[in-house]
């Protein structure tokens, strides 16, 4: 297996197997990110890492879900088939006196011809305020999502929000800049094809998907975590003991307006003796493309334990190791001035041993 990295960040050129992309989300991260550092100067800076993670409450009558028993089989096809992901992830680096330090990054991973690809963005690291945090995101959505932007936008209303739905921004350019520029491939999402939330406008996935159709590619979104329930048991616990890669196909889910479902959702069990995942295929799809798409994904992509190799690269690929956390807090503090603090844990203090940690709290 080889991987073979293509850019890091935002040159003005990205070496995809296509035409060249349109830079100005990535141009606006960096102009705001630059940005955003030239206010915390000579303040203190508390160290910090801790990962954001998007928020899994969304509201689906659940109580209706029925899973069909009866498997869909799946048979691989060899046919040489491109297959592309994308992932994003951010963390929190420090906090100051008046905000806190956040980093985003994001990742695309394709594989064609028996190796893979990746083109790496950021990281971009912000400097989030309660003063700023509305400017900061409006001015990145504006980059790109002009015309899918909402109605009566609410705004940030927390600061601990700020971090993820800047990410998601990010990952659905990302995903429309890969449904744009494979042709006839397979499209890998990681999460579901549920729109309607403040962070995924109806309109905006609506796009992609439509996008993705224009060149005749197949979306396919795998969710690593879900919370559909049949008969009072998670769905991917119902999966079927078999020898043979199939799906599972779920009816009567209905989301809670304004949630809507733009995918149909399954259980896939994708290799012999592997984990089951959630998978949304976009509606819009006829059943029979949707059917060779997996397989052309069996035939072609590595799938240990179940779960594509490209879209678990793309996940490692924009995921922060510990030394990049401690290199980019060291970087904010040189070019800002900060002043390094530690400050004393107080659950540790308090509560000794019993104390876990403001992680925990």
């Amino acid at each position: 297996m080889v991987i073979e990295q293509y850019t890091i960040a935002t040159p003005p050129k990205y070496n995809f197997p296509q035409p060249t992309i349109d830079e100005a989300l990535p141009q606006r991260l960096l102009e705001q990110s630059m940005g955003s550092l030239r206010y915390p100067q000579r303040q203190h800076f508390q160290l910090n890492q801790q990962s954001f993670q998007q928020s899994a409450k969304i509201d689906l009558h659940a109580e209706t879900l029925q899973l069909g028993m009866q498997p869909i089989l799946l048979k691989p096809i060899h046919e040489e088939t491109q297959i592309a992901a994308c992932d994003t992830s951010t963390i929190k680096i420090g906090e100051t006196s008046t905000g806190i330090l956040i980093a985003v990054r994001g990742a695309n991973v394709w594989k064609k011809h028996r190796s893979y690809k990746y083109n790496r963005f950021g990281p971009f690291i912000f400097h989030i305020t309660e003063e700023n945090k509305k400017e900061v995101y409006d001015a990145i959505e504006r980059a790109y999502f002009v015309s899918g932007r909402v109605q009566g936008h609410p705004g940030i209303v927390n600061l601990m929000q700020n971090p993820t739905r800047i990410a998601s921004l990010l990952e659905r350019w990302l995903q429309a800049t890969l449904s744009g520029m494979l042709n006839e491939g397979i499209v890998l999402f990681d999460g579901s094809l549920t729109a309607g939330t403040v962070d995924t406008p109806i309109e905006r996935l609506r796009g992609i998907l439509v996008k993705a159709r224009e060149c005749k590619n197949v979306v396919l979104a795998f969710s690593k975590i879900t919370n559909l329930r049949a008969k009072g048991r998670l769905i991917t616990d119902l999966a079927l003991e078999r020898g043979t890669p199939y799906l599972l196909e779920t009816t009567g889910l209905r989301p809670k307006p304004p949630i809507v479902l733009l995918g149909d959702v399954y259980v896939a069990r994708l290799s012999h003796r592997s984990f089951a995942f959630r998978l949304d295929i976009d509606k819009e799809d006829p059943y029979e493309q949707r059917i060779e798409a997996l397989g052309k994904l069996i035939g072609n992509d590595v799938l240990s334990q179940g779960y594509p190799e490209t879209l678990r690269l793309a996940h490692i690929l924009c995921t922060f190791t510990a030394n990049e956390v401690i290199a980019m807090q060291h970087f904010v503090a040189r070019r800002c001035g900060l002043i390094i603090i530690n400050r004393p844990d107080m659950h540790r203090l308090l509560f000794g041993p019993f104390g876990r940690g403001e992680s925990y709290s």
